[in-house]
């Protein structure tokens, strides 16, 4: 069970935890996610790919396999429906994780404002019907960035290779020092099933020769999507390539920040005073009938 960092109950709470507790320290950059529940609850943090049990039962390379054979389907259709042709194969992914397709990427915020927004916009219940906590979690693991590393501004992924056969190589920074946070948790292995070479081998020649593809990684990389959506603008939303898709993220990679339900609607009042809200985070339709939905029916405001 995941000892909460710290639990509030009102939004000042929440920007007073943001402001004390996480400053930009070392300049390492901060991401935020949102949740209606919890992670102890049983929705762990990890990439939507990773809720099909029957992939488990699959090698590594033969998942990495299969998560590419539909990525390129998927690509095989996109010039019929966007006008921007993506250029490598994290922009395809990018435009997939957008309309829905499982993928290794999970959906972070730099904005610890719209991760409140997703842990408060609605409040879930659980099996007995009672209202239950959401949270935002803080990735403080400092993961290399995407646009770093094509700049040459980071230290590059380690062969595609080496992820078949031994764990991700833990950042040279403490990363968990400036919060508080004791590194005592091995890192754990690959299962052994995973080591299997198997005969089938991905191709790495997309982009710049030295960057693998998502699916040749190994170690969980922050990329910043272009030509994908304006909501993802604004929302200040970034994906977290995951090198090892299958498992939860690491206890040791993030902070959790517990939002009490009983706070949930007056922290839903303040982010629309502020302009965190369904028409300003979905700059579209859609975003205007949730918008219009909240203010007539949730809470029978003005207009």
């Amino acid at each position: 069970m995941t000892a909460a960092f710290k639990i509030i109950n009102s939004f000042d709470a929440y920007l007073k935890v943001i402001h004390e507790e996480f400053p930009r320290t070392n300049g390492n950059r901060l991401y935020y996610r949102g949740q209606g529940k919890r992670a102890e609850e049983g929705f762990d943090l990890k990439p939507s790919v990773a809720r099909y049990p029957q992939l488990k039962k699959l090698s590594l390379p033969q998942r990495e396999y299969k998560e590419a054979e539909v990525l390129e389907t998927f690509s095989n259709h996109l010039l019929t429906y966007v006008q921007h042709r993506p250029q490598t194969a994290w922009e395809e992914l990018a435009i997939a994780q957008h309309h829905g397709l499982p993928t290794r990427f999970m959906d972070w915020t730099t904005n610890p404002l719209v991760a409140l927004y997703f842990a408060t916009r609605q409040t879930e219940k659980d099996n007995d019907g009672a209202r239950v906590d959401s949270a935002v979690y803080v990735l403080i693991s400092n993961p290399k960035r995407y646009a770093d590393l094509r700049r040459g501004q980071a230290a590059q992924v380690k062969p595609a290779g080496d992820a078949a056969t031994e764990s991700a190589t833990a950042p040279e920074d403490d990363a968990y020092a400036d919060f508080g946070a004791e590194d005592t948790t091995p890192v754990e292995s690959i299962d052994d099933n995973m080591a299997v070479a198997d005969s089938v081998e991905l191709s790495a020649d997309v982009g710049p020769v030295e960057l693998p593809t998502p699916f040749k990684i190994s170690e969980n990389i922050i990329y910043d999507p272009p030509h994908v959506s304006p909501r993802i603008r604004a929302q200040d939303g970034v994906l977290l390539a995951c090198w090892n898709p299958m498992q939860s993220l690491d206890e040791r990679d993030y902070l959790e920040i517990v939002i009490q339900q009983t706070a949930h609607e007056s922290i839903r009042r303040r982010l629309d005073q502020y302009g965190v809200f369904d028409k300003q985070l979905f700059p579209d339709l859609d975003g205007i009938a949730k918008w219009l939905k909240y203010r007539a029916f949730e809470i029978n405001g003005t207009m």
